[in-house]
């Protein structure tokens, strides 16, 4: 008879069945299980702590037994509020049982408290891979296969709710990451860890802009491909590129920026009933680019038209785009003498704290000196 405590001694990995994750089997009355079932009967927390400690001290050759009285500390330490010794302690468990699903779910909780979010992450991504070992563990010679098949398939399903804290908790790590560097890393690391996740289109957004941030057009229009060739109407793979090519000065990027522009324009469906803030924002960032693509072109017609359905959709939505797009809108008024109208937008973009005020209330000041001297 053998007493289970949810991870598996190294000496009997061989001989027993693992099905994704380490599993602590102590065969019964082994000293380890008669020291354990002494703490366990004793009701004073703060006793038990202090004999889990000396379990540590007299038990400390054998690296799995270890394992299990550190998760416990930590528990412990949890149940009582003391969350960094809780981490610290849980740091020491996951690593004698690197592939301990409830280990790891104790230890992306503690995380969480803590609001560790490099912690978050390794131990949410080292879940996900306790879980994918799961189905890619090798079959015992002495078992059937239609037996592992449906030990596999109970294991997984046993599992699946953990499997998806830890990709949600992943993924929060990611949204909660100010620096693009570690951002990307994540990404990097999450993509192959949780694939078909549920949060792909938002984890390829945040890929993006890290990679904005870190200015590698090489790698984001690498990404934004990818990302699209897995979801032709992903929005922000398309005004990413499309925003990319605008300011490339490789020759052809024009063109692929309003073919880009377009394709956003036609995915976010503004004029549909349905459509949402996010969806009118992204159409409305579409025909901005696309206007200053056409004004590069010299199509300036063309740019005022899409530039005033981006001004139109963009209004009391976000303050910033639509200062972009009225900058571009008053500019090409201004070219080709439309004063007036060139004064009403850019003195309603010049009233608007952010990077294009500036430049607008300039602009602003040349067509009501042109307008005077026309009087």
């Amino acid at each position: 008879m053998k007493r289970t405590y949810l991870a598996v001694f190294a000496f009997l990995l061989s001989s027993l069945l693992v099905y994704g994750q380490d599993k602590i089997v102590i065969p019964a009355g082994t000293p380890e299980d008669q020291a354990l079932n002494a703490i366990n009967n004793e009701q004073d927390a703060q006793k038990r702590v202090a004999m889990y400690q000396d379990f540590l001290e007299k038990f400390s050759a054998n690296p799995v037994a270890v394992a299990y009285a550190n998760w416990q500390l930590s528990q412990s330490y949890q149940t009582a509020g003391d969350l960094q010794k809780a981490a610290e302690y849980g740091d020491k468990a996951a690593a004698g049982a690197p592939h301990n699903i409830d280990i790891l779910v104790s230890q992306v909780t503690v995380a969480q408290g803590l609001k560790d979010n490099a912690r978050l992450f390794k131990y949410a991504a080292q879940g996900g891979e306790a879980f994918s070992m799961i189905e890619k563990q090798p079959k015992p010679a002495d078992v059937s296969d239609e037996e592992f098949k449906s030990r596999v398939a109970a294991d997984v399903e046993a599992n699946k709710q953990s499997y998806d804290f830890f990709e949600g908790a992943a993924f929060t790590a990611i949204t909660a990451e100010t620096n693009a560097k570690t951002r990307m890393d994540y990404i990097e690391k999450y993509t192959p860890t949780f694939p078909n996740s549920k949060y792909d289109e938002q984890v390829a957004s945040y890929a993006m802009l890290s990679l904005s941030e870190l200015r590698d057009s090489h790698r984001l229009i690498t990404y934004a491909d990818k990302a699209l060739a897995a979801n032709p109407n992903n929005l922000p793979a398309l005004l990413l590129l499309a925003g990319s090519y605008l300011d490339s000065a490789e020759a052809g990027s024009l063109a692929k920026c309003i073919t880009y522009s377009q394709r956003a324009i036609v995915a976010a469906k503004a004029e549909d009933p349905s459509a949402d803030h996010t969806r009118k924002v992204s159409a409305g960032v579409a025909h901005s680019t696309l206007g200053r693509a056409y004004a590069k072109q010299e199509k300036t017609a063309q740019a005022i038209a899409e530039l005033k359905s981006a001004t139109a959709l963009l209004k009391n939505q976000d303050d910033q785009q639509y200062a972009i797009a009225g900058y571009a809108l008053g500019w090409n008024y201004a070219k080709i003498n439309r004063l007036s109208e060139a004064r009403a937008i850019l003195t309603d973009v010049a009233a608007t704290p952010g990077p294009a005020q500036q430049v607008a209330k300039d602009l602003l000041t040349k067509v009501n000196t042109a307008r005077a001297a026309g009087k």
